[in-house]
């Protein structure tokens, strides 16, 4: 069977195509709940849309694409099949998505690359600057160090419960130790490389 599942409160504007699954995977494509998805946008077969996201006009996911939670794609822009953007992602204007898009990170140019935290975005989700300080470093290892992503990924397992010890500081040691693990989970899981 080939369906497509579509969630609550989500704004979808004129002359979207959407396209049902196909029998490769579940033959489900799945849009999440409390998306704002602008006009001329094409969701191909397969394709996983997480909650909160941003699909600005024009931007095309092909069949498989996989995006998660509070990502924004811009305008005019084209994700490559079977590519995951992270959550909390950015995708600038135009870009041409071939690789997948790291949690937390803001990415555009051609070639496409990441250019820094996506902090506008983060704070305005009330990421404190206690939380955004660890995303930082894993933004430092991954894109700006010159490490390979083996050695990275270790340093970034490192941050886990790092300068961390008050008893207040418990609800924000789980955010920061779950944002570590949404990193590394991510890249775990990677099939295409990662836009670095």
């Amino acid at each position: 069977m080939r369906v497509m599942v579509i969630g609550d409160r989500n704004t979808i504007r004129e002359f979207c195509t959407f396209n049902t699954g196909t029998f490769k995977e579940e033959g489900v494509t799945r849009v999440g709940s409390d998306n704002w998805i602008m006009a001329y946008v094409h969701l191909a077969h397969d394709v996983r849309l997480g909650d909160h996201c941003v699909l600005a006009n024009n931007a095309t996911l092909a069949g498989h694409v996989h995006v998660g939670d509070w990502a924004t794609i811009g305008g005019l822009s084209g994700v490559h099949q079977f590519v995951h953007i992270g959550a909390h992602a950015m995708i600038g204007f135009q870009g041409h998505v071939a690789q997948d898009v790291a949690p937390y990170m803001t990415v555009d140019g051609n070639p496409l690359s990441v250019r820094a935290v996506n902090l506008t975005g983060l704070r305005r989700r009330g990421f404190s600057n206690e939380r955004l300080h660890p995303i930082r470093e894993m933004h430092k290892l991954l894109f700006r160090s010159g490490m390979p992503l083996e050695q990275a990924v270790e340093a970034i397992s490192a941050l886990r419960g790092q300068g961390r010890d008050a008893a207040q500081q418990a609800e924000i040691d789980a955010q920061i130790d779950a944002d570590i693990t949404l990193m590394l989970d991510f890249i775990a899981q990677a099939k295409r490389g990662l836009v670095r």
